[in-house]
């Protein structure tokens, strides 16, 4: 049988319905790089660590199955060194957060945020023993 090939995560996707908006809050909230983009298509791309994050935009006229990428759980956390530093730090650049950071049984700690078309997602602070 033919060897499997190693595989990478290379990008993630999350659905936006305002593209300039989201492009200043991945920037300036988050302060994620952007490294390409074309707004006026509706799209951008950041460098998010090991991955690329693509934000695109969903139009208003889109099919109801299109509109309903927008505003969901991502699955997606972001690994940051100290979660508490980092919740705050966050929240005075105006990010929403839905959890606050909290110790999980696997040992890290956990704090969940949304951005502004309400796509959630973690911040993880592994554990340090």
């Amino acid at each position: 049988p033919a060897r499997l090939q190693r595989v990478n995560l290379n990008t993630a996707r999350v659905f936006v319905r305002d593209i300039a908006l989201a492009r200043r809050f991945y920037a300036e909230a988050l302060g994620l790089k952007p490294h390409a983009q074309d707004l006026a298509r509706g799209w951008c791309v950041f460098n998010a660590g090991n991955c690329e994050l693509v934000l695109e935009a969903v139009p208003a006229d889109a099919s109801a199955e299109r509109q309903a990428l927008v505003g969901r759980v991502t699955g997606l956390s972001f690994l940051v060194p100290n979660l508490h530093v980092a919740h705050q730090d966050l929240k005075s650049r105006g990010v929403e957060f839905t959890a606050a950071p909290e110790r999980q049984f696997w040992g890290g700690s956990v704090a969940g945020f949304r951005d502004p078309d309400g796509n959630r997602f973690q911040l993880v602070e592994r554990d340090r023993a």
